[in-house]
């Protein structure tokens, strides 16, 4: 019998709205359109090339939001790794202004849409914990701030305010961003994909895709195919080798912990995150977290490349929450998903072949990020709209990417080292 057994349970799945009718598909079609992946940047993407007039097939192997969509922090946070200056420099001022606004961008299309995915504006602190995070992170604000993002500084008191412990040195508040439940939004963009006219197919696993006669073809289990002319591959870090090899290792595809509490105290709600905000770390390997369905309080962070086997693969979490809030606090779920990084912390936006687009590694941003991001492709194979960002003309796989669970374990205690030697 295993010790200390687990049973994972994410909160979001105990709290979601029914998942919406994707039937399978049962007979081979055609489309203007193949988008592969039930993610937010697959559905979004089919949701506006549908409203676009497309003829748009949407094929997930699972179920719509079954990955990073439908297990993240659930946390809306504008603009990418990279600061402002960086972004000018690297794709052009059109960039910066499309990863600023990415935020604007899904809380506008909830707003439109009338999807109840527990949206609220609260803003988000990326906080500092050494002393030597603060310039970092007061030059990144102000690049923000002089481009008119409605952002503030807080220090280590303002810090204890917002937040409710005293384990930060400083950070600041991006008042554009803000937080909801993924999977009811998953599930909100799948329904309004569907009414728009998009044919949406759970339970369909694409098991090769190859282009000839200007077409592209997506086989299917039993012989049934999807004829398209454009594709765009919304897998990011669920890309299967058969599908497109270059893709699957062109990103790490690390492990994400969370847990989430029972449910706070009228107390402890008033003095933890009383205004709403979520919050992230600046450290190498930090923490991130928020209040969340039934005011419980969440915690998320780096967890091993192994899947977690027991209760007690998530004490370094546990452990996270009781530096910052006391000990204490009854855990109620755990749960762990699959996100796509990169070496260098930037997207993939990549147009490898005649009718194809794919983007992979968010990197922590993937919530605005994918969606905005559907929207933008979508605009691009409908209307030929200029793609934000410059596309790669092929993706490049990491070299030795079966190797990433030895070598990504070793980076992440080496940074973990040096975030105990910053002071």
């Amino acid at each position: 019998m295993t010790p200390n057994p687990l049973t994972l349970q994410s909160i979001w799945a105990a709290t979601a709205t029914a998942a919406p009718d994707l039937p399978p598909l049962r007979e081979s079609t055609r489309a203007d359109v193949l988008v592969v992946g039930g993610g937010f940047q697959g559905l979004s993407s089919a949701l506006h090339l549908a409203e676009a007039g497309a003829e748009v097939v949407l094929l997930e192997a699972e179920q719509a939001g079954f990955g990073a969509s439908g297990r993240n922090g659930g946390q809306v946070i504008p603009g990418l790794k990279d600061d402002p200056d960086t972004l000018d420099a690297l794709w052009g001022p059109q960039a910066t202004a499309f990863a600023g606004g990415t935020a604007d961008t899904l809380f506008a299309l909830v707003a439109r849409l009338g999807i109840a995915c527990d949206a609220v504006r609260g803003g988000w602190i990326q906080a500092g914990n050494k002393t030597v995070h603060l310039a970092g992170l007061q030059a990144r604000m102000a690049q923000w701030q002089a481009r008119g993002a409605d952002v503030a500084w807080l220090d280590a008191a303002a810090m204890e305010k917002a937040t409710g412990t005293a384990a930060f040195k400083g950070g600041w508040i991006d008042r554009r961003a803000g937080k909801l439940h993924p999977l009811k939004l998953a599930h909100g963009l799948a329904r309004a994909a569907q009414a728009a006219g998009a044919r949406l197919h759970a339970g369909a696993p694409v098991e090769a895709l190859t282009r000839a006669g200007g077409l592209w073809r997506a086989r299917l289990a039993g012989g049934i195919e999807v004829l398209a002319e454009q594709v765009i591959l919304a897998t990011n870090a669920y890309t299967p080798g058969g599908l497109h090899q270059a893709l699957s290792r062109a990103v790490v595809p690390a492990h994400s912990f969370q847990i989430a509490t029972e449910p706070l105290s009228e107390a402890q709600l008033a003095r933890i995150l009383p205004g709403g905000a979520c919050v992230s770390e600046i450290r190498r390997v930090g923490t991130y977290f928020r209040v969340g369905p039934e005011n419980r309080l969440m915690i998320g962070g780096r967890g091993s490349f192994a899947a977690p086997r027991r209760a007690s693969d998530f004490a370094a979490l546990e452990a996270e929450l009781a530096a910052l809030y006391g000990p204490g606090s009854q855990v109620s779920h755990r749960w762990f998903g699959r996100v796509a990084m990169t070496p260098d912390h930037r997207m993939r936006l990549c147009a490898p072949a005649p009718g194809m687009l794919a983007a992979t590694g968010f990197n922590g941003r993937g919530v605005a990020l994918s969606v905005s991001l559907g929207k933008a492709m979508a605009a691009h194979m409908a209307q030929g709209a200029a793609l934000p960002v410059p596309p790669l003309p092929d993706i490049r796989a990491l070299p030795f990417h079966g190797l990433h669970p030895i070598y990504g374990g070793i980076a992440i205690h080496y940074y973990r080292l040096r975030d105990r030697l910053d002071r």
